[in-house]
């Protein structure tokens, strides 16, 4: 089974694009009411656009939050500074949903998969290892101060071909009196040439694209509406591999969209740090209200199943999930930018032995 194609694009977002100014404000709640009440139970969901900021949502919890403030914190820790107006609809989580969870069940049914591969040190694949690398480092350059025209605002974009990186696209948010052929010159030299020779490519035989719509003063919401769990490839593995379609952000551990993932990811990861695979697909379903999972499997790269290694080695009811990689914590506002996996320190990232 040959999972990763021979020509394919991804994509990465900065956390100053809007859709992930949401995940990072939804996040944020999530973190402060694991915070002050570790058992918290949190479904938040925010919308903005053009001066507008919504959440909504439920909750069951002892914590005390404020959220417009900690909403306009998160805005402005970013690096956006138009003034919000910030509506918060925030009610008591479904008491038929408690039922099950309330059991040790599953949050959801639903359908979640994990993936590595051994061709990077991340274990991730290299297109999205770079796209994050590349947005990461638009971030790290504006606020560093080395770039003073950059702003919040911005995506990237790799091609792989046969292996190699074919093209690097680049949108950024910028200073209106700036160039276009500055910025591409500055990024060239400050961020996109010293990635590619750090992933072993030629800058030169790479073909480098900024701005292509010819400018990019707008952004954040001024620019553009943003929505929690509206960028669940880039969250993820870059489209490269199947997606159950639940998103992340602003979801407890309990919800097993957000949970499961993460321990498909672990499974995965560690099948092929341990030599079981050099690619590992992992994907597990759920019941609403039931421990049990439906299915668990696990191929590697020629289609082998691995599904008993898992099962002896990896326990996928919810409640020991959250156990073993102790997600009760507050952790979650540093995945919602430059996606969940392949950052180090994170629990689903540790390597066991197996």
């Amino acid at each position: 089974m040959n999972i990763t194609p021979k020509i394919y694009t991804v994509e990465s977002v900065t956390s100053g694009h809007p859709d992930k100014i949401c995940d990072q404000i939804s996040d944020a709640v999530l973190d402060e009411c694991l915070r002050q009440d570790p058992q918290s139970r949190v479904a938040m969901e925010t919308f903005g656009a053009h001066g507008l900021l919504v959440l909504g949502g439920e909750l069951t919890t002892k914590a005390k939050v404020n959220f417009k403030k900690l909403a306009a914190d998160v805005y402005k820790n970013i690096g956006h500074k138009e003034k919000l107006k910030i509506i918060t609809n925030i009610a008591q989580q479904s008491p038929d949903i408690a039922l099950g969870v309330d059991t040790g069940g599953a949050g959801d049914q639903g359908i979640m998969y994990g993936y590595a591969t051994d061709e990077t040190a991340e274990y991730m694949p290299r297109a999205v290892v770079l796209a994050h690398a590349l947005t990461r480092g638009l971030e790290d350059l504006r606020k560093s101060g080395k770039i003073k025209w950059l702003k919040p605002d911005g995506k990237s974009q790799v091609t792989i071909n046969n292996g190699r990186v074919e093209t690097v696209l680049i949108g950024c948010q910028h200073d209106a009196k700036i160039s276009q052929e500055e910025i591409k010159t500055e990024l060239a030299r400050l961020l996109v040439n010293p990635l590619l020779q750090k992933m072993g490519e030629d800058p030169a035989k790479v073909q480098f694209f900024v701005n292509m719509g010819g400018r990019f003063v707008l952004g954040g919401f001024a620019a553009d509406t943003g929505l929690t769990g509206r960028k669940i490839m880039v969250d993820t593995y870059g489209g490269l591999v199947t997606h159950g379609g639940g998103a992340f952000s602003g979801k407890d551990p309990s919800k097993v969209d957000r949970s499961a993932a993460y321990m498909a990811r672990y499974v995965a990861k560690n099948l092929v740090a341990n030599g079981y695979a050099k690619k590992c697909l992992v994907s597990v379903a759920y019941a609403l209200g039931r421990a049990e999972p439906l299915m668990v499997e696990a191929l590697d790269e020629k289609g082998k199943s691995l599904a008993g290694v898992v099962k002896k080695n990896f326990d996928f009811r919810p409640r020991a999930i959250i156990e073993r990689l102790q997600l009760r914590r507050p952790i979650y506002l540093q995945t919602a930018a430059y996606g969940h996996f392949g950052k180090k320190g994170l629990p689903w990232e540790k390597i066991v032995k197996v």
